[in-house]
C-alpha cells in the first residue's frame, strides 16, 4: 500500500474542495488534467451536468459558483485505491450551496467516485469526477423569515 500516495490524494480532494468554497479559481484549475472529465448528479437542475476537460470545470464553477454563491463542501470516509500512478477513490459529500439572487438554500449528500493520475510533474490531479446524489432538497429563504446569516461570502444575507 502507497501511504504517500493515499495522503497526497486526500490532500488533493481537500484543496479541490477548500477551492470551490473559497473560489481560489487558479489553484482550483491545477487540480485536474488538461482532459478531465466531471459528471454531477443535479437534480435541482433536471439533469446530469457533464463538463470535459479542465476549463470546461473552471468555467463553469467560476461562473456558477461564483461570488454570489455561498458554498460548504465536506466530504469523508474515502475509499483509495492506488494502481502504480493512477488511482480511484469513493467519498462520502454533504454540501450546502446558498445563491443569494435566487434566494435559494440547496442541501444534500452524494458519493464522489473519482479517478487520479500522477502527472509528469510528479503532482496527482483528477483526471475524472463526478458525484451521484443520495438526496437533495430545496428552501427558499423567504419561507424562513427567521433565518438570519451573520457571516458569509460575499455579505451577510437576511431572509427577510
Amino acid at each position: 500500500m502507497d501511504l504517500i500516495a493515499l495522503e497526497e490524494i486526500r490532500r488533493l480532494k481537500a484543496r479541490y474542495l477548500r477551492c470551490v468554497d473559497l473560489k481560489l479559481w487558479d489553484e482550483f484549475a491545477d487540480v485536474f488534467t488538461e482532459d478531465a472529465v466531471a459528471e454531477y448528479d443535479t437534480p435541482v437542475l433536471g439533469k446530469t451536468l457533464r463538463l470535459e476537460g479542465r476549463q470546461a470545470v473552471v468555467d463553469y464553477m467560476r461562473g456558477n459558483l461564483g461570488a454570489g454563491t455561498i458554498t460548504a463542501h465536506l466530504v469523508g470516509s474515502s475509499e483509495i485505491d492506488v494502481d502504480g500512478d493512477t488511482a480511484t477513490g469513493t467519498w462520502a459529500l454533504e454540501d450546502t450551496v446558498i445563491v443569494a439572487q435566487y434566494r435559494l438554500l440547496i442541501r444534500g449528500a452524494a458519493y464522489y467516485r473519482d479517478e487520479y493520475r500522477r502527472c509528469d510533474d510528479g503532482k496527482w490531479r483528477v483526471s475524472r469526477t463526478g458525484h451521484e446524489r443520495t438526496y437533495e432538497y430545496t428552501v427558499s429563504l423567504d419561507d424562513v423569515p427567521s433565518l438570519k446569516f451573520t457571516a458569509g461570502v460575499p455579505a451577510p444575507i437576511d431572509a427577510t
